[in-house]
C-alpha cells in the first residue's frame, strides 16, 4: 500500500525504476550470510556489483577506489564497479554480514551501474523495513529448506531495488539514465526512446517529446545527464543491439530494430562505442558465473 506521505515525483521516480528494470534485468546471487572474522580478499569484478551488508559489528573497508573507511553502523555498501578490495573485521568479534553479486542484464557496463557512484553507502536506519529483510536473508541461511538459495537471492534482489529507489531520490547518482529518469520531462523522452529506439529521433522530435524548445532540452539533457542527446541516443542503441544479439537475432534484424539502416551501419556505431564489430563483440563476451562459481573465487570465508 502506498503511504499517503508519498508524493507524485517520487511515485514517477519509483515507476522509471521498474520501467528501467524491464529492459535491463536485475540478478542477485547471495554467497555468503553470516559472521566474517579477519581480513577477506575481494577480485576486481568487471561483470557483476558487489553488495556488502554490515548488519552488526565493525568493518574497515580497505583499497575500494584508493579509498579506506570504516562501518561502525548497520550499512549497505554497494559497489556497481568493483576494483580489488579488502573487508576487515575485528579477529574475536567479527561482523555479520550479507555479501552478495548484482547484475543488470547479464553484463558489466549498463545504464544503471554507469548512472551509480563507484561507492554507495547507506545507513540502514535509512531504508525502512530493510530489517524484516535481513531476518528473513539470516533465517534462510542457517535453516535447511527447499529453495533456501533462491530465497536469499530474491530478497538481495529487493534490497537493490531498495537502494536503487534511494539513490535516485536523494540524488546520489552521477549523471546518465537514473538522472535523466529522475526528472520529470526528460523522463517522458527517456522512457519514449527506451520503447522505441529505432524510431527517427531528431533534436526536434526529441525536445518536442519532453515538452521544451530545442535550445532549453539540449542544454537540460547535457546538464541532467552528462551527455548530448546524440551520444545518448546512440548509447542506447548499441546496448539494445548487444542485448538483441545475445538472444540470437540476425544482425539485419538487429539494425532495423535499433534505428540503423543497415549492418555496416550498425557496425561503424559498434566500433565508435566498443571499439569492435558486433561479431567479434559477441564472440569475446564472457559467459555468465552463477554466484556459487562467483563466490569461489570471490574471497575465501
Amino acid at each position: 500500500m502506498i503511504e499517503p506521505s508519498t508524493s507524485l515525483d517520487a511515485l514517477l521516480r519509483m515507476d522509471s525504476v521498474t520501467h528501467l528494470l524491464s529492459h535491463f534485468a536485475l540478478s542477485a546471487g547471495v554467497f555468503y550470510t553470516g559472521n566474517i572474522c579477519g581480513l577477506h580478499d575481494f577480485p576486481q569484478d568487471e561483470q557483476r556489483g558487489h553488495l556488502h551488508l554490515i548488519r552488526s559489528g565493525h568493518l574497515q573497508v580497505i583499497g575500494v577506489h584508493s579509498v579506506d573507511f570504516t562501518i561502525s553502523e548497520p550499512t549497505l555498501l554497494f559497489l556497481p564497479r568493483p576494483d580489488n578490495h579488502r573487508l576487515l573485521a575485528d579477529q574475536q568479534a567479527g561482523a555479520d554480514v550479507v555479501c552478495g553479486t548484482v547484475q543488470f542484464g547479464g553484463g558489466g557496463s549498463n545504464p544503471i551501474s554507469d548512472s551509480l557512484p563507484d561507492v554507495v553507502l547507506i545507513e540502514l536506519r535509512h531504508l525502512p523495513g530493510v530489517d524484516a529483510l535481513l531476518d528473513m536473508m539470516f533465517e534462510e541461511a542457517f535453516a535447511d529448506h527447499c529453495g533456501r538459495q533462491a530465497v536469499m537471492d530474491r530478497l538481495c534482489e529487493i534490497l537493490i531495488i531498495r537502494l536503487l529507489r534511494y539513490a535516485i531520490a536523494q540524488g546520489q547518482t552521477q549523471g546518465g539514465t537514473l538522472a535523466g529518469l529522475a526528472d520529470p520531462r526528460l523522463r517522458r523522452l527517456l522512457e519514449a526512446i527506451h520503447e522505441a529506439p529505432g524510431r527517427d529521433w531528431s533534436l526536434e522530435s526529441m525536445a518536442a517529446q519532453a515538452g521544451m524548445s530545442r535550445a532549453r532540452f539540449a542544454s537540460r539533457f547535457r546538464e541532467v545527464t552528462g551527455e548530448t542527446p546524440a551520444e545518448y541516443l546512440a548509447s542506447w542503441r548499441v546496448m539494445s543491439a548487444q542485448r538483441l544479439l545475445k538472444k540470437g537475432l540476425q544482425l539485419k534484424r538487429i539494425a532495423t530494430d535499433v534505428g540503423y539502416g543497415s549492418t555496416s551501419a550498425l557496425a561503424r556505431a559498434f566500433t565508435r562505442k566498443l571499439g569492435c564489430s558486433p561479431s567479434e563483440w559477441l564472440r569475446n563476451e564472457p559467459n555468465e558465473q552463477s554466484s556459487a562459481e562467483v563466490a569461489a573465487h570471490a574471497a575465501n570465508f
